[in-house]
């Protein structure tokens, strides 16, 4: 009986945590982050902004060193150890270069001679399906074929690891299709010189599309709380029962309640009190979700994998919102899916001036920044109070950024409910809207 070797390694992520602003009071992104990634494999690191997964990547390819722990590159039989690639969200090329240009440039920094990185550059031109553009620069591009010169010059170098920080989150949605699709087709045709792919996504579809296994990323901080294994042939279709299957399960793992969490909490916000962490959810986008799934064909109940494909929602966005209308007891997270209560339902039916009562009742009830603010304003003579005083509350539980998008979401939320006022040229609430 033949041997069954198994994959080479290639890198191995051991302890890795990381933060940012001084210790101990610096935001930690990374904690205790262990992972393996081994030849002939697509990993996906999915999670939501904040959990630290672009972080990580960048500490693999040495853009950022991390404060604990250690990346580890495994030699091949040669005693070579990987090289690595990186393809960015946002394109990153030059303007005044043309496209072979821009995908020599890291031939040109590895002092590639002039001849061999035109040749290079043009055979991953070729590769990429951006024959034809030879002369053209990045203003002449869509966003689609300037990804693929990312792509491309990425692919020149021949790395044996491919990373990929979100490469199709700018792109629109039959854009991204196409291109994820091509991508697919070459790894699968072996046609690309690298070993293996680890992609940052916020896409759960995508995720389960493309990847052979999934690590799936806490926030706040960042941790591996899940890892799946993607046992799906390809091509993948989104409509096979299991492909859903697995995406439903997903939406489940990412939305279930950390054993760790006080009873208390209703969320996944982190933070209690005064000082949990709120996300900038509109009451408009609120508004429509109830009206969503309260509406035919849910009827109150709805997947959530379902509205992320009708409405092109990534996890970013959709799960904020559920689960601040979780927080708010207008929903209930019941695995995959999204359970309006009685008074979600009644919301859903009411007019504009009912709609607001309501939320206000919900604020004062289940969110205690709202109640605080309300309290003091209250409690003074002038029913005036700086939001710099709450901000600074604020920071002595959470970083200055979440400090401050918690604040902007509490006064969204506090002045469409009329709970009171805020006055931006003075930086300051009070119970009555300032002449």
């Amino acid at each position: 009986m033949a041997t069954i070797l198994a994959p080479h390694p290639l890198v191995e992520v051991d302890g890795l945590r990381h933060y940012y602003g001084s210790a101990p009071g610096g935001h930690l992104v990374l904690d205790d982050v262990n992972l393996t990634l081994v030849e002939n494999e697509i990993v996906g690191l999915l999670g939501r902004s904040g959990s630290g997964k672009s972080t990580l990547l960048r500490s693999i390819a040495g853009l950022i060193h991390p404060r604990e722990g250690e990346v580890r590159f495994m030699a091949d039989e040669t005693g070579r150890a990987p090289t690595v690639s990186m393809v960015f969200q946002t394109f990153a090329l030059f303007p005044w270069l043309t496209v072979p240009q821009n995908v020599e440039l890291g031939l040109e920094a590895q002092k590639v001679p002039a001849e061999e990185r035109r040749t290079r550059a043009l055979a991953a031109i070729d590769l990429i399906g951006l024959d034809g553009f030879e002369n053209a620069y990045p203003k002449e591009l869509s966003g689609g074929m300037r990804q693929r010169v990312g792509l491309a010059r990425a692919l020149v170098v021949n790395p044996a690891l491919l990373l990929m920080d979100e490469p199709f989150s700018a792109l629109d949605v039959l854009t991204a299709e196409t291109l994820r699709t091509d991508l697919l087709d070459l790894w699968s045709e072996g046609r690309m010189p690298i070993k293996a792919i680890l992609i940052v996504t916020h896409n759960i579809e995508e995720a389960v599309l493309m990847c052979d296994r999934i690590l799936v990323f806490s926030s706040n901080p960042g941790r591996v709380v899940a890892e799946i294994k993607v046992d799906l042939p390809q091509p993948r279709d989104r409509l096979d029962p299991p492909f859903r299957a697995l995406v439903d399960d997903i939406y489940a793992r990412m939305t279930a309640r950390p054993t760790s969490v006080q009873p208390a909490r209703d969320g996944l916000f982190p933070g209690t009190g005064i000082a949990m962490v709120l996300p900038r959810v509109s009451t408009n986008s609120l508004a429509g979700l109830i009206e969503e799934v309260d509406g035919t064909p849910f009827e109150g109940r709805a997947g959530m994998a379902e509205l992320a494909d009708s409405h092109q929602l990534e996890v970013d966005e959709l799960l904020p919102m559920a689960e601040t209308l979780q927080l708010l007891r207008f929903a209930e997270l019941q695995g995959a899916d999204i359970l309006l209560t009685s008074s979600a339902r009644h919301y859903a039916q009411a007019d504009v001036d009912q709609r607001k009562a309501m939320f206000a009742q919900a604020l004062l009830a289940h969110v205690p920044l709202v109640q605080h603010i309300r309290r003091i304003l209250d409690d003074r003579a002038s029913h005036t109070a700086p939001a710099r005083r709450f901000r600074d509350e604020l920071e002595d539980h959470m970083s200055p950024d979440y400090a401050d998008e918690t604040l902007r979401t509490v006064t969204l939320w506090g002045r469409y409910a009329e709970i009171f006022a805020y006055d931006e040229g003075s930086d300051q609430f009070s119970l009555e809207d300032p002449e």
